[in-house]
């Protein structure tokens, strides 16, 4: 039964997170690109896929969205930030941009 339901709370974070990367692609692609850490293959095939699609591919038992934050200490960073909070989020898209580019 609790195996059920994570199932079911996956697939819909996998619909939810498809659903929104489409949105942001169509919105201003190039930041997409960015902040979804995909290429622009992947973008295309993203944009193209259907309602069906992508229902279909939410459907899988593993989550498809990962933490893009792969060192802990990034992590740790984030959360333990004494920053004002203005600062922060500066801080953490710094963070998270570098991120992007040590794991490319």
């Amino acid at each position: 039964m609790i195996t059920d339901t994570l199932l079911s709370e996956i697939q819909d974070i996998n619909l939810t997170y498809l659903l929104l990367a489409q949105r942001l692609l169509k919105e201003d692609y190039a930041t997409a690109l960015f902040r979804l850490k995909i290429d622009a293959a992947m973008g295309e095939l993203l944009l193209s896929l259907s309602a069906k699609q992508l229902g279909r591919l939410a459907r899988i038992n593993q989550l498809l969205c990962r933490l893009s934050l792969d060192d802990a200490d990034q992590l740790r960073q984030l959360t333990h930030n004494q920053r004002e909070q203005g600062m922060s989020q500066t801080h953490a898209a710094l963070l998270m941009a570098s991120a992007s580019y040590q794991h490319a």
